[in-house]
């Protein structure tokens, strides 16, 4: 076959395809239009979403920020002089109640943005600080089934805390040897280990205690929870402080 007569059928291929597309959009031509309607609807809510979440969570980081700014405040005894235009509060449950008001705010406003979600954390561990023992143990659990392993950690922890806080020692012990079995970055299983073996020796159990440390003291010789648990071995070898 010579060089002409290739040409001839290639362009005759390339008729017969762009003829049948063309045939083809047109008996087609409302569902091609419907459909790129509905992607360019699909792109521009795609957009339009990640512009409204970065908005979102811009505003949701700075109204975190206030909270914590309350949550830091100092606190002054009355007649205690501060100095002018020093915000302070009398006593920790006030100044837990002022920055629980304003985390509840941004976890029920921007649940779904990180700050929200660090929010709802914070306005856990203020409903303890306010004493208010069940709105604190329903926020935590909350946070604690949450997808951020992190997060859920830091609530369990606090959780059990407040188990133990109120006499549901059984419970504290449960969350201790969960956060220990799947740690996070926030709670590696040495710190939850060694509150176990507090509760322990609270308990007075200084044998299950023991053992906790010795674990720790062989398992982790050189970091920090097992530094901490030699000591607990043997208070007598703690280092010296210089005079």
């Amino acid at each position: 076959m010579d060089q002409q007569t290739k040409a001839a059928l290639k362009q005759d291929q390339f008729v017969v395809a762009t003829g049948t597309g063309l045939h083809w959009a047109r008996e087609n031509r409302r569902s091609v239009i419907t459909t790129t309607v509905f992607l360019l609807a699909v792109i521009v809510v795609l957009v339009a979403s990640g512009v409204i979440y970065h908005s979102r969570s811009e505003a949701a980081s700075t109204q975190f920020g206030a909270a914590m700014q309350a949550y830091q405040t100092p606190l002054a005894a009355p007649g205690q002089q501060v100095p002018p235009g020093t915000k302070t509060y009398a006593s920790v449950s006030e100044r837990a109640k002022s920055a629980n008001d304003l985390f509840t705010q941004v976890a029920g406003k921007y649940g779904m943005t990180p700050s929200g979600k660090l929010a709802r954390y914070f306005a856990g561990l203020t409903y303890i600080e306010e004493g208010q023992n069940q709105p604190a143990e329903d926020t935590l659990k909350a946070v604690a089934s949450g997808w951020n392993k992190d997060l859920a950690a830091l609530a369990r922890l606090s959780l059990a805390q407040l188990y133990r806080q109120t006499g549901r020692d059984a419970q504290a012990i449960d969350l201790y040897n969960q956060i220990a079995d799947k740690p996070a970055a926030t709670v590696p299983a040495g710190v939850a280990q060694l509150q176990l073996a507090e509760l322990y020796e609270g308990q007075n159990k200084p044998e299950q205690a023991r053992k906790i440390y010795a674990q720790l003291k062989d398992k982790d010789a050189k970091g920090p929870a097992g530094l901490i648990a030699a000591q607990k071995l043997n208070p007598s070898a703690a280092p010296q402080r210089q005079q």
